[in-house]
Order: structure tokens, then sequence, then C-alpha cells
């Protein structure tokens, strides 16, 4: 997840410009990876933001599988320019989701979650949807199995005496 639109297109165009890959473009190739950029409801933060999907579609990265976070700085209606740029961006990404401004997140963070307001609960949810939805539609329903961690694939040998045996009755992975 990016949560400024200025770093990725940035990096997209240095990468390109001084011929070495890019970590967008390096995260972007991950195996399962669903590319989240966040932007704020403002004219200028949905700038910065067409402007990083047009330097990722021009260096070919998965716009496909991209979810769009369109995050409210403050209460009220996002400007018309917002909403049209929104609409313009639904047919070159995977989703674009509007999360709302809510004063508790302002205030608290996260650190009471469950006094979050309706609306942001919900958009959350679409959120979290909108990736899985990406998900499924790029690698199919069910999702494979995730690949074993690179530092798991090495085996260790541990003396058995360090290694307390597993009660009975105790599951064993």
């Amino acid at each position: 997840m990016a949560d400024t639109s200025h770093p990725v297109a940035h990096d997209i165009v240095t990468a390109r410009t001084q011929h070495q890959p890019g970590l967008t473009a390096a995260w972007c190739s991950l195996p399962y990876a669903v590319p989240v950029l966040c932007a704020p409801t403002t004219g200028p933060g949905v700038a910065a933001l067409q402007t990083a999907i047009k330097a990722a579609s021009a260096e070919g990265l998965p716009l496909q599988r991209m979810v769009v976070a369109l995050t409210s700085p403050g209460e009220g209606r996002p400007p018309a320019s917002v909403k049209a740029a929104a609409t313009m961006l639904q047919s070159q990404v995977s989703a674009v989701v509007t999360v709302p401004f809510d004063t508790h997140i302002r205030s608290h963070g996260l650190a009471q979650a469950s006094r979050l307001g309706r609306r942001t609960t919900e958009a959350g949810a679409a959120l979290v949807a909108a990736v899985l939805a990406s998900a499924h539609r790029t690698w199919g329903d069910p999702l494979p199995a995730a690949a074993t961690p690179a530092g798991l694939l090495t085996t260790t040998s541990v003396s058995a005496r360090t290694v307390p045996p597993v009660p009975e009755g105790v599951p064993t992975p």
C-alpha cells in the first residue's frame, strides 16, 4: 500500500530514466501482490494519483490488479473534479473505494477501532473486498497456497535435548 501517489510516480519515472529497476515495479511483480494506492480527495491529490497511474501504465505495471483508495481529508462531499477523476479511473484499475472523513481517526487513530463511524467501517470492508476480488479475478478462487518464505526453506538441525516433546493429544503441524 502506498499512502501517497507522489513517491510512486517519482520511483517509476526515476527508474525509467536511470534504466534501473524501481521499487514500485519490484513490489508489483511480487507473487500475489495487489497494489493499493491512496490519495486524498482533493484536486492536487487526484492529479498526483492520475500522474502515478499514467506512469504505471507506461511502465506496464499491473493496473488491472490495482485498487485505489480515495481518502477524505475533511467533512463534506468531494469536489466535482475528484468525482470525475474517480469515474475515469474505474476503467483503468480494479476498483476505486472512497474512504470518508472520520473525526475519531483524526483524534485517536485506530486505538479504539470499535468507535469508528459506520461509514468508515463500511469503507474499510469495501476496501478489503476490493483487494480480495482483485486477487480472485487474477489468480482464481480459492487463492493458491502461499509460498513458503525463503527463511523457512533451509532446514536446521536442532538437538532433541533443546526441544521438549509434544504432549499427547496436542496436534502437531
